[in-house]
Protein backbone atom coordinates (compact mmCIF):
# COMPACT_ATOMS: atom_id res chain seq x y z
CA UNK A 1 0.00 0.00 0.00
CA UNK A 2 1.31 3.61 -0.80
CA UNK A 3 0.94 6.58 1.37
CA UNK A 4 -1.15 9.59 0.32
CA UNK A 5 -0.07 12.46 -1.32
CA UNK A 6 0.21 15.57 0.61
CA UNK A 7 -2.72 17.02 -1.51
CA UNK A 8 -5.31 14.21 -1.53
CA UNK A 9 -7.98 14.15 0.85
CA UNK A 10 -8.88 10.75 2.92
CA UNK A 11 -12.04 9.14 1.87
CA UNK A 12 -12.89 8.83 5.35
CA UNK A 13 -12.03 10.98 8.17
CA UNK A 14 -12.93 10.21 11.99
CA UNK A 15 -13.71 13.56 13.97
CA UNK A 16 -14.71 12.36 17.14
CA UNK A 17 -14.32 8.99 18.81
CA UNK A 18 -11.77 6.17 18.62
CA UNK A 19 -13.41 3.48 16.45
CA UNK A 20 -11.38 0.05 16.23
CA UNK A 21 -10.47 -1.53 13.07
CA UNK A 22 -14.10 -3.42 12.61
CA UNK A 23 -16.09 -0.08 13.89
CA UNK A 24 -14.50 1.40 10.44
CA UNK A 25 -14.34 -1.51 8.27
CA UNK A 26 -18.56 -2.01 8.74
CA UNK A 27 -18.88 1.84 7.87
CA UNK A 28 -16.69 1.66 5.04
CA UNK A 29 -18.74 -1.43 3.81
CA UNK A 30 -21.52 0.54 4.62
CA UNK A 31 -20.91 3.97 2.91
CA UNK A 32 -19.46 1.58 -0.59
CA UNK A 33 -22.78 -0.19 -0.68
CA UNK A 34 -24.62 3.15 -0.69
CA UNK A 35 -22.77 4.56 -3.27
CA UNK A 36 -23.16 1.53 -5.75
CA UNK A 37 -26.74 1.32 -5.19
CA UNK A 38 -27.50 4.86 -5.78
CA UNK A 39 -29.23 5.11 -9.06
CA UNK A 40 -27.70 6.43 -12.17
CA UNK A 41 -28.38 10.01 -13.73
CA UNK A 42 -28.96 9.17 -16.64
CA UNK A 43 -31.17 6.15 -16.57
CA UNK A 44 -34.65 6.33 -17.76
CA UNK A 45 -37.18 7.33 -14.93
CA UNK A 46 -39.84 5.11 -14.37
CA UNK A 47 -43.62 6.38 -15.54
CA UNK A 48 -45.92 5.72 -12.48
CA UNK A 49 -48.88 3.16 -13.79
CA UNK A 50 -51.45 5.69 -11.85
CA UNK A 51 -50.41 8.14 -15.19
CA UNK A 52 -50.75 5.56 -17.34
CA UNK A 53 -53.46 6.79 -19.78
CA UNK A 54 -54.57 3.03 -20.38
CA UNK A 55 -56.29 3.36 -17.37
CA UNK A 56 -58.85 5.68 -18.32
CA UNK A 57 -60.25 3.50 -20.78
CA UNK A 58 -63.00 1.16 -19.68
CA UNK A 59 -62.93 -2.40 -20.18
CA UNK A 60 -66.38 -3.19 -22.28
CA UNK A 61 -69.02 -4.52 -20.22
CA UNK A 62 -69.79 -8.14 -20.88
CA UNK A 63 -73.59 -9.17 -20.89
CA UNK A 64 -75.08 -12.47 -20.29
CA UNK A 65 -76.01 -14.67 -17.26
CA UNK A 66 -73.11 -14.20 -14.63
CA UNK A 67 -71.80 -11.26 -16.37
CA UNK A 68 -72.35 -8.75 -13.10
CA UNK A 69 -70.57 -11.46 -11.00
CA UNK A 70 -67.78 -11.61 -13.27
CA UNK A 71 -67.04 -8.10 -13.91
CA UNK A 72 -66.60 -7.67 -10.05
CA UNK A 73 -63.08 -9.90 -11.14
CA UNK A 74 -59.95 -8.13 -12.02
CA UNK A 75 -59.21 -9.39 -16.40
CA UNK A 76 -57.72 -13.04 -17.12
Amino acid sequence: MTAPEENEKPLLEVVKGTPDDYQLAALTAVIAGLASAAPAEDAPKRRSEWANPARRVRRPLQHGPGAWRASGFPPG
